[in-house]
């Protein structure tokens, strides 16, 4: 099986025509040339991800003090799950995306890369200022590492973990496409999933602090979304060759055990045991996610039905909406499912 080259660093006789750039294999000069660009998208999504700059102590967390000590068994337990492991997945990001980056023969590609693992590392700052402040220092501790010893959450780990360390073992062209389709169940339905639970804290008037930081790390994970779904539009013109009908049942197995893995840990951690949400709203929801994230792709979806947001569920599009991340959480409260609109393309 053909490996892909790793690009070097200095190369002057490099091509500097924008005609021949590619994504993969391309002869890159790394020189960071703003002005001349062969992917017309990336000049609006860099300024978008640069605009959408911030500093997560920022955010007043002196409710979260009083309210985590008042949550229910069942909320707490479900939020400390949930921010083990999205603390685990913005922290594998960081490591990974350079990986991915050495390979990338596209440098504006690598300019976006550059920023995406700067604002995954701000992530995993912004879940270690959650902790700091709500937590003891044992049970910071504990939290941070419960990605380790719970098997269910694990589990979940495993599945993205070994796709990221097989590419570190084989660099074919197959298996970079299969770690860039990893990256966008990641960003596409793993965090929004865990983004859903604070939310719903949020509607139901608990941990305001801890739904808006994650309401700006969201903003953030929308950017990588549409980023790696435009890295993987961008290889199926390249590189069709990748992305044959066996194939591509390869990518859409990926994403269905993507969403079973995450409906299994939310009937799990959350179940029917938290007010605003039940085993059926998060089944419903992570489905329509999958079919969603599918056709973005241009992939037939997963499930039959589920093509349309759920209405149980609407509130959480509101809640991740950019254009409103300055709004008052409590305008959506759980006992009245405010119409809002749907997620719209890939956010």
């Amino acid at each position: 099986m053909r490996q892909l080259t790793k690009k070097p660093l200095f190369n002057p006789s490099g091509d500097t025509e924008v005609s021949a750039r590619r994504l993969l294999n391309g002869n890159t000069t790394n020189l960071n040339d703003f002005n001349n660009m062969k992917y017309g998208w990336v000049s609006r999504w860099y300024r978008q991800a640069m605009n959408n700059f911030w500093v997560p102590e920022e955010i007043n967390l002196a409710a979260d003090v009083k309210d985590y000590p008042l949550l229910s068994p069942a909320e707490r337990r479900a939020y400390d799950k949930t921010l083990s492991f999205l603390v685990f997945l913005d922290s594998i990001q960081t490591a990974n995306l350079p990986a991915l980056g050495e390979y990338i023969t596209a440098n504006e590609i690598n300019l976006c890369l550059a920023i995406q693992t700067f604002q995954e590392a701000v992530h995993s700052q912004s879940y270690s200022y959650m902790l700091d402040t709500i937590c003891e220092p044992q049970k910071r501790n504990e939290v941070l590492y419960q990605w380790k010893n719970d098997p269910h959450l694990l589990r979940r780990n495993e599945f993205i973990g070994n796709l990221y360390n097989e590419f570190q073992r084989d660099r074919s062209p197959e298996c970079f496409v299969r770690t860039a389709v990893a990256n966008y169940i990641l960003e596409g339905i793993y965090f929004y999933s865990g983004f859903m639970f604070f939310y719903n804290l949020g509607r139901n008037r608990k941990m305001p602090g801890s739904a808006q930081e994650i309401r700006y790390i969201n903003r953030d994970e929308n950017t990588h979304l549409w980023l790696f779904r435009n890295i993987l539009h961008e290889l199926q013109r390249e590189e069709p060759q990748l992305f044959t009908p066996e194939l591509v049942e390869v990518y859409r197995g990926m994403i269905r055990e993507g969403c079973e893995q995450e409906i299994a840990w939310g009937h799990f951690v959350i179940g029917d045991d938290i007010p605003g949400l039940s085993k059926q709203m998060i089944s419903d929801y992570i489905q329509y996610l999958g079919n969603l994230r599918c056709s973005n792709l241009g992939f037939e979806p997963i499930y039959a039905g589920h093509s349309e947001e759920p209405p149980s569920m609407s509130w959480v599009s509101q809640y991740s909406n950019a254009n409103l991340i300055k709004t008052d959480f409590f305008e959506a409260r759980s006992t009245a499912y405010a119409k809002s609109s749907a997620l719209v393309d890939d956010l």
